[in-house]
This record gives C-alpha cells, sequence and structure tokens, in this order.
C-alpha cells in the first residue's frame, strides 16, 4: 500500500528557531557558571524586539542581554535591530522544594524529583542510519544546506529565514522516493527568486539528496508564496517551543510533553524526552525491532515514572512489548538524578540542539549505544 509521509524543518533564521536558540543559550550560560542552575527560560521575538521571561536560579546569572546578542548575530540579523527586555525572575520555591525532596525516594540522598509532570515519547526506526524517518533527516538536511549556501555565498541574495518540507512516497512502511520538496528561502529585494533555482537546486536539494532515493519524477516547489523579502522577527512574531514536532520526529510520533528549549534537565519534558528517545535507539539498534516509541510518564516531585510503554508496532523480534518494558526498567535509570548522570545533562551543551532537531546527531550523549548487550541479555 502506497503512502505519502511529510516532516518540515527551519532554518536558524526562523523566528520561532531563533527564540529556541536565544533560551538554550541562556541555559548554557547559567550552566557554565553553575551547574546546578535551575532554567526555565521563554523568549519573544517580534519587529524591534526581543523579550525573555522565565524562572532562573543560579549562584552566577550570566550577561543575558550580551548572550541574546550574540546569538542574533549567529542566526544572520543586526543585534543593534533589537531592543532586549528581560523578565527573568527566581525558581518557585515550591517547585525547587519538588525537585530537591521527592516523596517517593525519601532514603536515597542523591534522588531528585521530576521539575514537572509530563508524558515524554521517544522514537527510532531503522530505515536511515540517523535512526530517523527519512523525511524528517531530509527535511533538516535542506534547511542546513540553506543555511550553509548563505554563509558562504553559494547561492547570493539569501536571508536568514527558510523553511523546508520533505514529502516521501512509501510502500508497505517502506521509504521508496523522495516524491516532493517544498523550499522557502528569504531573499534580497534585488533579487529575483526564479532566477536562484538553479543555484538552489546545484548546492542546497542537491547536497541534502546525497544518497537518498529519488528520481526525475521529483518534484521541486521553491517559495510557494512568491517573493520572501521581509522575513525573521519583523514578518512573524517567534516565540519558544512553538517547533515542538520540528525538533523531535515531526508527525510520526505522539507529542507527549512540552517544549525542549530553555530549560535545565531537571525538568522532564526534556530530559525525559532525551532518555526516552536513548532507549528507543537501543532497542533498534539490538536487533530487538525494527520500529521502537518509548513513553515515560511522571509526576512533579516524583523520582519514579509512573508508568514506562514501549511499542514496537509488530516489529518486535524477541519478546512481547509489555515484557521488553519490563527489561528497559532493568538496564536503564530511568529516574531524574539517574537520567542527568548517565547522560551527564547538567553541561552547556545545549545551544547546538535548538536548530536541526535534537535527535539523530551522534555527538549529543542521548544517541550513544551502550545498553544493547544489557537488554539483549535482560530479555533472555
Amino acid at each position: 500500500m502506497t503512502h505519502f509521509y511529510s516532516a518540515e524543518s527551519v532554518t536558524a533564521g526562523h523566528p520561532d528557531k531563533l527564540c529556541d536558540q536565544i533560551a538554550d543559550a541562556v541555559l548554557d550560560g547559567c550552566l557554565a557558571l553553575d551547574r546546578n542552575a535551575r532554567v526555565a527560560c521563554e523568549v519573544l521575538a517580534t519587529k524591534g524586539h526581543i523579550v525573555l521571561a522565565g524562572e532562573i536560579s543560579t549562584a552566577v546569572m550570566p550577561d543575558i542581554g550580551k548572550l541574546t546578542r550574540e546569538t542574533l548575530e549567529n542566526a544572520g540579523y543586526n543585534s543593534k535591530d533589537f531592543e532586549i527586555e528581560s523578565l527573568i525572575h527566581p525558581q518557585s520555591p515550591d517547585i525547587e522544594a519538588a525537585v530537591n525532596d521527592p516523596l517517593d525516594a525519601e532514603t536515597d540522598p542523591d534522588a531528585i524529583g521530576a521539575g514537572d509532570q509530563c508524558v515524554v515519547v521517544g522514537y527510532a526506526t531503522d530505515e536511515t542510519p540517523e535512526m530517523l524517518p527519512l523525511p524528517v533527516v531530509l527535511a533538516h538536511r535542506l534547511t542546513s544546506c540553506l543555511t550553509l549556501a548563505r554563509l558562504t555565498g553559494a547561492v547570493p541574495g539569501l536571508g536568514p529565514d527558510g523553511k523546508a518540507m520533505a514529502i516521501v512516497e512509501y510502500e508497505d512502511d517502506i521509504p521508496v522516493k523522495v516524491a516532493k520538496i517544498v523550499l522557502s528561502f528569504q531573499h534580497t529585494p534585488k533579487v529575483d527568486p526564479t532566477d536562484l533555482t538553479e543555484p538552489i537546486w546545484k548546492n542546497v536539494i542537491l547536497s541534502a539528496l546525497k544518497g537518498m532515493p529519488y528520481d526525475d519524477s521529483l518534484e521541486l516547489i521553491l517559495n510557494p508564496g512568491g517573493h520572501f523579502v521581509l522575513g525573521g522577527p519583523e514578518a512573524d512574531t517567534g516565540l519558544t517551543g512553538r517547533k515542538l514536532a520540528v525538533d523531535a520526529y515531526g508527525p510520526f510520533v505522539p507529542t507527549g510533553g512540552g517544549a525542549f528549549s530553555g530549560k535545565d534537565p531537571t525538568k522532564l519534558d526534556r530530559s525525559g524526552a532525551y532518555m526516552a528517545r536513548c532507549v528507543a535507539k537501543n532497542i533498534v539498534a539490538s536487533g530487538i525491532a525494527q520500529r521502537c516509541q518509548v513513553t515515560l510518564t511522571y509526576a512533579i516531585g516524583m523520582a519514579k515514572p509512573l508508568a514506562v510503554e514501549v511499542d514496537t508496532f509488530g516489529t518486535g523480534l524477541l519478546c512481547e512489548d509489555d515484557c521488553l518494558a519490563l527489561a528497559v526498567q532493568t538496564a536503564f535509570d530511568l529516574t531524574p538524578a539517574g537520567i542527568i548522570t548517565e547522560l551527564d545533562l547538567q553541561r552547556p551543551i545545549y545551544a547546538r540542539t535548538a536548530v536541526g532537531g535534537h535527535f539523530g546527531r551522534e555527538d549529543f550523549p542521548w544517541e550513544k549505544l551502550d545498553r544493547t548487550g544489557l537488554l539483549m541479555a535482560t530479555i533472555r
């Protein structure tokens, strides 16, 4: 049976992604000075204004204005065009107490409670080397190549804002070819976007398609809205967390928890999602299943997950999903403290996650494959 599955990505200059990057730059700035910093930073970007709000409790507060302006410049904007307002205040003492003194781990002095209640979902599939759905991988490649073409001048006249969509044809749940690509790219007023078709094809699309299945039937849709001169916060207000599907697995996986960027690892919306991905990826890499979805449920102020669910979509080879869920709880420490320790999350590593997706890049610690042997041993 034939199906068409799609996924999208956005560039660093997209206003929502700009906000995610600023929030994570602030988080990294805090963790660089205090590894125990508690951070929940939200950002709004609109024409001429950047507003930061949220809760931060840290031994040393970084220069938020400087971090914001550096992020603006790195994304391709003139920071002098923006007025920056910070409305940051300390974390609630109730939340602090819930994290520091978990209700269900009174005898463990090192335990911490979840910083919020959440349901998080992790996923992996064997259809690509990244263990992500092919449309997701291609969409991120397209925006990455678009940004590179702007920075190198390979495509003249590009602006920092841009979006991509990849539509892939599947036969019986197997990707067979890339069917359509939609690419929207900001450009200078003097540039006719139709004149950029050839350099975009050569320097962006062909580069992104390397190793991908496609043929002459591939349909390209470039700047379907026509001219795209006004972009970024001047054209569209941005907010942190509004590209959660882009950050994760596109439309392939249910969105369980909240957004990632701007949150320290005691917020299980983020660290729990990273561990769920790690678990799912190890299951697929071990050959136990071809596809796997892991769902973890947490309550604020409690250390142990309330529920652990594994779904292999009928591709499991060695045991039933309920048995696999039990094996997961043996092979992985799913408590907040265990996740933070195992993935070494109290470091300034988050700014890079804010563009190009949070999964599928080998240098992220939640992508490591070091539990395959233990999983196999546990289920046998």
